[in-house]
């Protein structure tokens, strides 16, 4: 007899870098990814300027990834944290340029307000930068709080801020890791 395949859930994961080889860092996040659970979809690469954070920043480019998972979301965010550091990142300013930034933005439907965890992220449907790139993966996927659609949020907010996209950012990969 086989045990039974444990329970998954689909993660929506934001993906942002703008320092050192921000393409390369994307690409290799992307693969790494795949340990955690099965990447399901990739969304298209969006070039925007930074916000918030100090001035001066360089550009950064946003992705998002729909990860089926068995982890629980707090083993999940742990990962993520791994991954950041793994490529570098160094957490000394809120909203600073980085590395790499990976945001668990929704698990399945659950909601958590844990000083740990937030989900659904409490500023994902604020933010156009979040929302085009979920938009490529699931237009209707709803905030579990307020019920409000991605493509709604997006026709709420515009999409000035969404700069150039690249839907072929991930062919020629796979990418050598972060140096």
């Amino acid at each position: 007899m086989t045990a039974p395949d444990p329970p998954h859930a689909d993660a929506f994961i934001a993906l942002g870098a703008n320092l050192g080889d921000p393409l390369g860092t994307l690409r290799w996040a992307v693969t790494q990814l795949g340990a955690l659970g099965r990447v399901q979809g990739v969304s298209a690469l969006y070039r925007t300027a930074p916000v918030g954070g100090p001035p001066g920043q360089p550009d950064y480019l946003n992705a998002a990834a729909q990860l089926r998972t068995t982890l629980p979301p707090a083993a999940l965010l742990g990962a993520l944290h791994a991954l950041e550091a793994q490529a570098g990142r160094e957490r000394h300013e809120r909203w600073a340029a980085r590395t790499l930034d990976l945001d668990l933005i929704t698990y399945a439907d659950l909601t958590c307000h844990d000083p740990a965890l937030t989900l659904p992220h409490p500023r994902a449907w604020e933010r156009p930068f979040v929302l085009g790139p979920l938009r490529d993966l699931n237009p209707d996927l709803r905030c579990p709080v307020s019920g409000e659609s991605v493509q709604d949020a997006l026709q709420r907010l515009g999409t000035g801020e969404l700069g150039q996209r690249d839907p072929n950012w991930l062919r020629s990969w796979p990418a050598p890791p972060p140096s």
